[in-house]
């Protein structure tokens, strides 16, 4: 076979070795679209369809008994805004401020895993996501008897005065956290904190020691290494982290419920509700695509702002 006829037939551009076998161009490339089909169906059946469905019950009317039908009745959007805007309010600010404490106490954390574990370092790893063996719901109930009226958590709280700072900041009532903001944000920090540190350590774990000891060189303090160095470095674990931990949070229903009262009930108490005791549908896929709709404006601002090349 001569090379101007395998080349012809193969329909490549230049000669082929002989002996050599060469795949149709065609056919490669669709191997990247094959490979890509299994994830592209999975979002298509169990995420873009879902949400079709719930935008057609959002602008639905109707009862469970005799039906529910598209009418495209928005209204039923503004109707939940004004109605349950202080649990959206509850929901971010319940968010943003378990999101910050996670930040405040995985950093630490994840820069002590990232440099100064040494060998201990697998286990310090195991023991941040050894939460994640046991149940979220069992989780949360732990914390019901951690902050148990006169239990001991309570009495140190109130014999080092932090009791008293937060009756003044309203997160707690009196001597009680049990049921109160505070017992919430607690709840929502602890079961999200592994989702601030592992990004922070990943994203710590990347930056080249030898740029600490180039900043050392430069006779530059630990604090300024840090601070010119190290923190920027991060930014994108720091991004990432308190994404994964700022968007589950604030759709979050089981600490609001079973630490919570009726006055710190958050957004997803509400759609809860909506959808299995009140048995309201429209209203609860409205309430849904409402927070969706927040956190998606939140998420873009804070993307924009932080600036991340990795992330954007």
């Amino acid at each position: 076979m001569s090379t101007a006829t395998a080349t012809e037939r193969d329909g490549a551009a230049g000669p082929v070795e002989p002996g050599v076998l060469r795949k149709p161009p065609v056919r490669r490339k669709l191997v990247p679209y094959w490979l890509l089909l299994p994830g592209i169906l999975w979002l298509v059946v169990f995420f873009a369809l879902p949400l079709v469905y719930q935008a057609s019950t959002s602008v639905q009317t109707g009862s469970l008994e005799e039906g529910f039908t598209v009418t495209w009745h928005f209204a039923t959007y503004w109707d939940a805004l004004t109605e349950y805007w202080p649990h959206f309010v509850r929901s971010v600010l319940y968010a943003g401020t378990a999101t910050l404490l996670c930040l405040l106490l995985g950093y630490p954390l994840a820069y002590l895993i990232a440099f100064k574990a040494g060998r201990w370092r697998n286990l310090l790893l195991v023991l941040v996501i050894a939460p994640f063996f046991t149940s979220f719901l069992i989780r949360t109930l732990a914390w019901k008897t951690i902050l148990a009226d006169g239990g001991p958590v309570v009495e140190v709280l109130g014999t080092v005065g932090f009791l008293d700072v937060t009756n003044w900041l309203g997160m707690t009532d009196g001597t009680r956290v049990l049921a109160t903001p505070l017992a919430v944000v607690t709840g929502l920090t602890y079961n999200f904190l592994p989702f601030m540190i592992l990004p922070l350590y990943t994203s710590l774990e990347r930056i080249d020691p030898r740029l600490h000891e180039a900043a050392g060189d430069l006779y530059a303090s630990p604090s300024t290494t840090f601070r010119k160095v190290t923190f920027p470095l991060s930014l994108p674990g720091v991004v990432s982290g308190t994404l994964l931990t700022f968007i589950p949070a604030s759709g979050d229903y089981v600490n609001a419920e079973l630490l919570g009262s009726t006055d710190t009930k958050m957004v997803g108490n509400v759609i809860q509700s909506q959808f299995l005791r009140v048995l309201d549908y429209p209203t609860a896929a409205a309430l849904s695509f409402l927070l969706m709709a927040i956190v998606l404006i939140m998420v873009s601002v804070y993307i924009r702002r932080a600036g991340t090349e990795d992330l954007l």
